[in-house]
């Protein structure tokens, strides 16, 4: 079972994060750079604003979410994301989606990639959002699935934790925005690599196109 992370990892929404940001900074009078907000992605947005010492947290959110729904025609998937996902469903390997997005900004991009998920972990859901295990062990508990059996990719210092704390293993997505901490974890240069690494595909499963559904 593969589960797997949703910005950085299938879809580059840094453009729609960075444009809504900067709605942010001009609608709050803030002057955290990007940059910063950038640091901690992963993590439910409450949390980031925690960390970034920011106080009417959920006036920012609702400023932030209008105008990512706005910008949201910047975002684009990764090369070959797509074909990979579904190369992964040919060979039977169920996939899930673990995000710190909320679902109403979440659903249309997982919708673009015309790929069947057979579960879906937002902040939407019960438990704590990443660095903690919740959403992860809760997507096995949606399948039915033990940890052993179970491979979580994200792009984030927190993915790197949150799969260590719920004992699943872990592939660093190179092509994302962050950088994997101590110790090294197996690293995906591209979408394409995933394939090489977890051994899936080769000669006997080419790439498809369209879904599969």
């Amino acid at each position: 079972m593969l589960l797997l992370d949703l910005d950085g990892v299938l879809v580059d929404t840094r453009p729609v994060m960075e444009s809504a940001w900067h709605r942010v900074q001009e609608a709050h009078g803030l002057d955290v750079p990007f940059e910063e907000y950038e640091r901690h992605l992963g993590r439910p947005f409450a949390d980031i604003m925690k960390q970034l010492g920011l106080v009417d947290a959920e006036r920012i959110h609702q400023t932030y979410a209008e105008a990512s729904t706005a910008a949201s025609y910047l975002a684009r998937q990764f090369e070959d994301i797509s074909k990979v996902l579904h190369t992964f469903v040919a060979a039977d390997w169920l996939l899930g989606i673990v995000t710190s997005k909320p679902l109403d900004r979440a659903a249309p991009l997982l919708a673009q990639l015309g790929c069947p998920f057979a579960t879906v972990r937002t902040p939407n859901g019960v438990g704590r959002g990443k660095p903690a295990p919740d959403p992860i062990l809760l997507a096995l508990i949606d399948l039915g699935a033990d940890p052993a059996d179970a491979m979580y990719v994200g792009d984030m210092a927190v993915d790197q934790e949150a799969a260590r704390r719920a004992g699943v293993s872990y592939v660093h997505a190179g092509w994302g925005y962050g950088c994997p901490s101590a110790p090294a974890p197996a690293v995906a240069e591209s979408p394409k690599d995933l394939l090489r690494l977890l051994e899936v595909g080769g000669p006997t499963i080419p790439f498809l196109e369209g879904s599969l559904v």
